[in-house]
């Protein structure tokens, strides 16, 4: 049996630490139990043994390529997108009014996080048509409900999220798609490009709905400017599905993911492209950003997915290759004992704490930020604003710290297998290649920085962090009764404060308007705010280990990941603050003759 993630921390994370059984008393989640919960992840799992992880190296080598105006993509895509449809995969998480089955959205990351460790290249053709779908459900019409999401759900027809233009990247202020209304119709006509467009239009689907930014003629500069609009492949009419000319132009080929498309979208070009308005004119980007955060979830969980991989894939060579020797009393080798596997060499296994301690700890977060959506669906109305506010300062971090961090373990996976890491007859090289994206996907890490210290500390005062602090006051307390963790809850307590002392020295620049250097290490904000989060996390999960008394061997596992944590990961925060107390103002007073 393959060996990409493991279905007992999952669970074990799910139930004992995060108390997703709690969720299943409420009337919305009632249709669950924990049983069904454990049926259903062990099913997935089967689903990802059989027709995903035995594929992934396949869709590496035989990647989706473009010809004749069509993308085409692996043929074990029919399969896997079919049994992923009778699986009511892309729907579980919706309400049962919107056809979904109201699975709990922790549960439902936990599904897809085992998807992406089985094959990361997978999951993007369901989500994208999710998010779209779901895009149409909560701000579109009676009409466009009726017309386009029940055949998305079921994975009749795909869906796409079309932001990014050619000249435009990021700043989605600078969109110049074109929207114009026609007179006594419902719809406008669509003409400009869309890059990047993930899942888009291969083989396997009838249909392709685009939802689509857009600037209706006249509307504003900027994105106060900006609509949304479902602009379909093949529109629907009486008589069936006719050209709406949307065409795809090409197919970007990439460094790694390479069985998941990536396409160029030209609209327009014919004359009759339509577009029906979603929602109100000129709120587009409000509407998209339900979708954004929620796919910053999804980015973060597919890098924490890749990563398990790779940890499991370096384990598995780690406990079967013999190289060199373990040192005598003497400190010397006796090169008459045979060599030892290289897993009882320390270094090796600093490695691999490392791969463990990144990728369990991103899960936990993934399931924690998932906890908070699952609360909001259910909580008293005094509880939404701590929800929503975690939920905006948690997203930039859960979307990040797996990206970036799951880039580090990867490698340092690759690294564990030495020369052999870096050959294509090993997955590691493949998997270095595939998570390399992750970091720039839904907002590079720079843009989520820039989100996390300029705008979610500040909200309503600095309300967010006090919710943070108050989550992770909690741990501590509860952590600070067992002997075995209490120093790593005082740890934690002390260097929580270092958030303070940083933000003490850097909000007066902002309130000076010194914007640019308020903003200049907004990285590092990340990396130390990022870095205690995940503390907390693995003090959460050792204290949830010690609560047993007689500790369990995963538990045992699970508090010495969390001891390598504070001591390797947790030891680099003085030196971020460090930087972020600095006045140097080294990259604001660099030019572009700094670099000639």
């Amino acid at each position: 049996m393959p060996k990409y993630t493991n279905l007992n921390i999952i669970s074990y994370f799910l139930f004992d630490v995060h108390h997703t059984e709690s969720l299943l008393k409420y009337d919305y989640f009632n249709a669950f139990d924990k049983d069904a919960i454990q049926i259903l992840l062990s099913a997935v799992k089967d689903f990802s043994d059989k027709e995903l992880f035995p594929y992934i190296k396949e869709m590496d080598e035989k990647p989706s390529y473009f010809i004749d105006g069509k993308i085409m993509v692996h043929p074990q895509f029919e399969t896997i997108l079919k049994q992923a449809s009778q699986l009511d995969l892309v729907k579980a998480s919706l309400r049962f009014e919107d056809g979904g089955l109201q699975l709990p959205i922790s549960v439902f990351h936990s599904l897809y996080y085992i998807m992406e460790a089985a094959n990361n290249q997978v999951t993007g053709y369901l989500g994208l048509t999710l998010g779209a779908a779901n895009l149409i459900l909560a701000f579109g019409s009676r009409q466009l409900k009726d017309t386009y999401a029940s055949k998305m759900l079921d994975m009749t027809w795909g869906g796409t999220m079309c932001l990014t233009e050619p000249q435009a990247g990021s700043s989605l202020s600078d969109v110049k798609t074109q929207a114009i209304k026609v007179d006594h119709t419902d719809y406008y006509l669509i003409k400009g490009q869309k890059i990047f467009i993930s899942a888009g239009n291969h083989q396997f689907a009838d249909n392709f709905v685009h939802l689509v930014l857009a600037r209706i003629k006249g509307a504003p500069f900027g994105t106060k400017g900006v609509s949304l609009f479902v602009v379909p492949n093949k529109r629907p009419t009486d008589d069936g599905l006719e050209d709406n000319h949307a065409r795809v132009i090409g197919e970007f080929e990439k460094m790694g993911q390479r069985g998941y498309c990536t396409t160029h979208l030209s609209f327009g070009d014919e004359p009759d492209c339509r577009g029906w308005l979603v929602g109100e004119e000129n709120k587009g980007l409000a509407y998209m950003f339900l979708l954004m955060n929620e796919a910053r979830i999804a980015t973060g969980r597919m890098g924490a997915g890749i990563a398990s991989a790779a940890y499991y894939a370096s384990l598995k060579y780690a406990k079967e290759r013999p190289q060199g020797r373990l040192l005598n009393n003497s400190g010397k080798k006796d090169v008459s004992h045979e060599q030892t596997l290289i897993i009882n060499h320390p270094d090796i296994k600093r490695m691999l704490l490392l791969q463990r301690a990144v990728v369990e700890g991103s899960l936990s977060l993934i399931i924690q930020t998932a906890h908070y959506l699952d609360e909001l669906k259910v909580c008293e109305k005094q509880d939404k604003e701590k929800y929503e506010l975690l939920l905006e300062l948690l997203t930039p971090i859960v979307k990040t710290y797996p990206a970036e961090q799951g880039l580090r373990a990867v490698s340092n996976g690759l690294q564990i297998l030495g020369g052999y890491g870096f050959c294509s007859d090993f997955i590691l090289q493949q998997y270095y290649r595939d998570i390399r994206i992750i970091s720039i996907y839904e907002g590079t890490t720079g843009i989520q920085s820039l989100d996390l210290l300029g705008r979610k500390v500040t909200i309503k005062n600095g309300k967010t962090l006090h919710y943070l602090m108050e989550e992770l006051s909690l741990t501590i307390t509860e952590a600070t009764h067992y002997q075995e963790i209490k120093p790593y809850a005082n740890q934690l307590k002390e260097q929580s404060d270092l958030i303070k002392t940083v933000l003490a020295k850097l909000i007066p620049k902002a309130l000076a308007g010194d914007f640019e250097n308020y903003l200049a290490d907004a990285n590092s904000f990340m990396d130390l705010l990022s870095t205690i989060v995940i503390g907390w996390q693995w003090l959460k999960i050792a204290t949830t280990a010690c609560k047993n008394g007689n500790a369990t061997q995963l538990e045992n596992n699970l508090i010495q990941t969390m001891a390598y944590f504070y001591t390797y990961e947790m030891a680099k925060l003085d030196g971020l603050v460090k930087i972020l107390l600095n006045d140097k103002s080294i990259t604001v007073k660099a030019n572009a003759q700094t670099f000639d």
